[in-house]
C-alpha cells in the first residue's frame, strides 16, 4: 500500500507510481551519462587511436606526481583486476607511452611512469576529449548550467571531496 505521499511505505507492496517514475528518472540519468561518456571516449579513440581504458590510465598519469603511479592505483582508477590493468599497461608500454619498474622503496611495488611520447599522446587525447565535452555538454547547457549540474551531482557523492 502507498503512503500518503504516493511512495511505497515499505510494507512489501509493489512500488507506487511515484516510485516507478523516480526509478525511470534515475535510469534515464545514468543511461544518458553512460552514453555521453561513451561518445566522448569514442571521439578520443577515433581521433587518436587511444582506447578508453588507455585514455583513463594516461589521464591519471598526467595528473600524478612526477607522472608516476603504482600499478595498484591504476587498477583502482580503471576498476580493473590486476590482470586487466596489466593488459592495458602492456599495450601502453609496447607503444612507448609508459615505462614500468619496481619502486626503489619497495621492490614488490611496480611503478608506471608516463614517457615523453606518452605525454604527447595523452595531451592530444585530452584536448580531443575536452573539445568533445565542450561541444556535447558545456555548449548545450551553457557554462553556468554545466557547473551547476556538476556541483549538484558532486554534492550527492558520499565519497567525494577529492579533486581527481
Amino acid at each position: 500500500m502507498s503512503g500518503t505521499d504516493g511512495h511505497s511505505d515499505g510494507d512489501g507492496a509493489c512500488p507506487s507510481m511515484a516510485d516507478l517514475a523516480l526509478l525511470r528518472q534515475w535510469n534515464q540519468l545514468q543511461g544518458a551519462f553512460r552514453r555521453l561518456n561513451g561518445r566522448l571516449l569514442d571521439d578520443v579513440e577515433a581521433s587518436t587511436g587511444v582506447s578508453p581504458s588507455a585514455f583513463q590510465a594516461l589521464w591519471y598519469l598526467v595528473g600524478s606526481p612526477e607522472r608516476t603511479a603504482k600499478m595498484s592505483q591504476l587498477s583502482a582508477i580503471l576498476g580493473f583486476s590486476t590482470a586487466g590493468t596489466t593488459k592495458v599497461a602492456d599495450r601502453l608500454a609496447e607503444a612507448g607511452m609508459i615505462e614500468r619498474g619496481p619502486s626503489a622503496a619497495d621492490r614488490r611495488v611496480i611503478l608506471v611512469t608516463l614517457t615523453e611520447h606518452g605525454m604527447t599522446v595523452a595531451s592530444e587525447a585530452i584536448r580531443t576529449f575536452l573539445g568533445a565535452l565542450r561541444e556535447r555538454a558545456v555548449e548545450p547547457m551553457g557554462p553556468d548550467g554545466f557547473a551547476e549540474l556538476v556541483t549538484a551531482v558532486v554534492g550527492l557523492d558520499p565519497g567525494g571531496g577529492g579533486e581527481c
